[in-house]
């Protein structure tokens, strides 16, 4: 399967949540163990007039690292984050954002992951490790 087929089936089962959040695969790639989705952040997901509620931010870049985790390692049934910290660099404003979620390592049972949110001229605004449990078919 090329990439595209592989983000069309992604997006083809996207969770709802990831909808609400404005959210879109635009990327999957197995090899490099990347995920990247694209989000339209509506200003119902803000405070402060256009600044982005941080816990939708770290939603945002935990879907792109749970994505990853699916495609990057076969028979994966489920991903549960075990720990996660963001760090917010800058504001993240409504609109546009591209989040990026790497696999650094994995076991049979973990998945070390990392996750970058960037807004639409490329701008850093947060980023985010995580432990995941990985849960495997029989």
């Amino acid at each position: 399967m090329n990439e595209q087929q592989l983000v069309d089936q992604l997006n083809a089962q996207t969770p709802k949540l990831i909808k609400i959040l404005g959210g879109r695969i635009v990327g999957a790639n197995p090899a490099e163990k990347t995920c990247t989705i694209d989000f339209d952040i509506s200003r119902d997901l803000c405070h402060s007039i256009d600044i982005v509620q941080g816990g939708f931010i770290t939603a945002m870049l935990d879907a792109a690292m749970s994505h990853t985790a699916y495609i990057a390692e076969d028979g994966i049934t489920g991903v549960s984050s075990l720990e996660i910290k963001t760090s917010f660099l800058e504001p993240t404003r409504e609109g546009y954002s591209r989040a990026v979620g790497k696999i650094i390592k994995s076991g049979y049972k973990l998945a070390f992951m990392e996750g970058r949110l960037y807004d639409e001229n490329g701008l850093l605004t947060a980023t985010t490790s995580a432990v995941a449990k990985l849960v495997r078919g029989r």
